[in-house]
């Protein structure tokens, strides 16, 4: 899957200038310590989600595996998190939009349904 493996490292890319770009270039631009304490999250979870993103294009080159579609499912629904929970993260820590953290649940969820899906895929 040279696909999950380019867009997990593309992404882990991204991670590392965005949470870069907040350490430094945002440190004093955050209202308050609430919004900085948002985006680190925003990266944590964006960086995790990257990394099993990379992990799942390895499995999925693994002859025990194979090219599972159940994995390739995990791994766009681990990107479609990020850009919803991290995404709506950085949003709201540079906006203070609140309204933005009822999208946040629905990239939660997508990480869940993603982290089942490589459990079942394990056991399959």
């Amino acid at each position: 899957m040279e696909i999950l493996l380019a867009l997990g490292a593309i992404l882990a890319g991204l991670g590392v200038v965005l949470g870069a770009f907040g350490a430094h270039a945002l440190k004093d631009k955050f209202s308050s310590p609430y919004y900085a304490a948002i985006w680190e999250t925003a990266v944590q979870y964006h960086m995790y989600h990257s990394l099993g993103i990379l992990g799942l294009g390895i499995l999925s080159s693994d002859a025990l595996l194979g090219a599972s579609t159940i994995l390739s499912w995990a791994g766009y629904l681990m990107f479609a998190g990020i850009v919803f929970f991290s995404g709506s993260l950085y949003v709201l820590a540079l906006t203070g939009v609140k309204k933005l953290g009822a999208i946040t649940p629905i990239g939660g969820l997508l990480f869940i349904i993603a982290w089942v899906l490589v459990a079942i895929a394990a056991l399959s």
